[in-house]
């Protein structure tokens, strides 16, 4: 009997410590809470969130749909926006912009009605578009030309062109006069000056190539920009010192940064939320790699309730040698959030 208890007490011991041990294991930082069904056929680019009014600008293609996140319904429609890529607010004006790659123009719009206001023309191809408060204009981010348009975004007249030298994808403003923007093809951000229009600097993302997502802690003045060979590179905005390069999932496309909690999040299309903390002393680790789903690689983030919002679909599983199919009318709004 003694024999008996000497085997037994250590393996009861290692139990306990199992089931401790599982009890004691964090919560994930995000969970999905719930899906918004939107359907509809075609592609989807950038999400935009307004956080006051509770609304998420979806651009699909050839029109943006309006979401109200809280009753998770489609209130509104923005026709006639070919090849939409972005939507830019600017709340204090009542306005809204929509960057039209498919005809190198600008939609500006009523944010209260959703009517379109007035129509400019910009740079070849413009991608991403953002609103500067510090200059009160809105930048869009032109592929075909390789250059930004400047447009004051209370008259809705072209200020200005930035020549940015290569192939601008996503940008920020850091509210105090500098929008920084990834550039593409050579694997840098270009920091440029949003009233003088003037480039300031070109700095190396070194380990990160195809940069995409870009985002910035404004308080600490971070940035945080995502890169298609599976790295986040985070730099500081006053000297672009490269401070980290962290591993991410595959696909990238879009970068936040959540004040509150302190985290940078990149969306990836592998169906991964990949979710960065920096730690004391200026160090930066991967907290988790939270499933989303398969495709889900553009998000926008409410910072009132800390929630993301992502956009994908379903697919049909690939029959051999084929490419998996979207099921129709299956495009969603992923919430995830604590």
């Amino acid at each position: 009997m003694k024999r008996f208890i000497t085997c037994a007490l250590p393996a009861l011991v290692f139990f306990c410590l199992a089931l401790s041990s599982e009890s004691q294991q964090p919560e994930p930082p995000y969970r999905l809470l719930k899906k918004i069904p939107v359907g509809g056929e075609g592609g989807w680019d950038y999400l935009t969130l307004d956080p006051e009014a509770r609304r998420l600008y979806i651009t699909r293609s050839s029109h943006v749909m309006v979401v109200d996140i809280d009753k998770g319904t489609v209130v509104g429609d923005i026709p006639n926006t070919p090849g939409v890529h972005g939507v830019a607010l600017a709340p204090k004006l009542k306005r809204g912009f929509t960057s039209n790659g498919g005809d190198s123009t600008v939609s500006i719009f009523d944010l209260d009605t959703l009517k379109e206001t007035e129509r400019v023309k910009v740079g070849k191809g413009p991608d991403a578009i953002i609103y500067d408060p510090a200059s009160n204009r809105v930048f869009t981010f032109n592929g075909g030309s390789k250059d930004a348009t400047a447009v004051a975004a209370d008259t809705g007249k072209v200020v200005g062109t930035v020549p940015l030298g290569g192939k601008p994808e996503f940008a920020v403003a850091d509210e105090k006069g500098m929008v920084f923007v990834n550039i593409e093809d050579k694997a840098e951000v270009a920091g440029f000056d949003s009233k003088q229009l003037t480039v300031k600097s070109n700095w190396s993302l070194v380990e990160g190539k195809t940069p995409t997502g870009l985002t910035m802690d404004l308080a600490k003045r971070r940035l945080f920009s995502t890169c298609r060979n599976e790295k986040m590179v985070v730099l500081d905005a006053d000297s672009g010192k490269v401070l980290a390069t962290l591993p991410i999932g595959k696909g990238t496309d879009a970068c936040v940064f959540d004040a509150g909690p302190g985290l940078a999040l990149s969306s990836n299309s592998d169906g991964t939320l990949t979710v960065v903390q920096e730690q004391a002393g200026g160090k930066f680790h991967v907290l988790a790699n939270v499933p989303s789903q398969k495709g889900a690689k553009t998000m926008a983030l409410d910072p009132k309730t800390h929630n993301v919002f992502l956009a994908a679909v379903e697919y049909t599983e690939a029959a051999a040698g084929k490419k998996a199919a979207a099921v129709p009318n299956s495009f969603s709004i992923l919430v995830m959030g604590k």
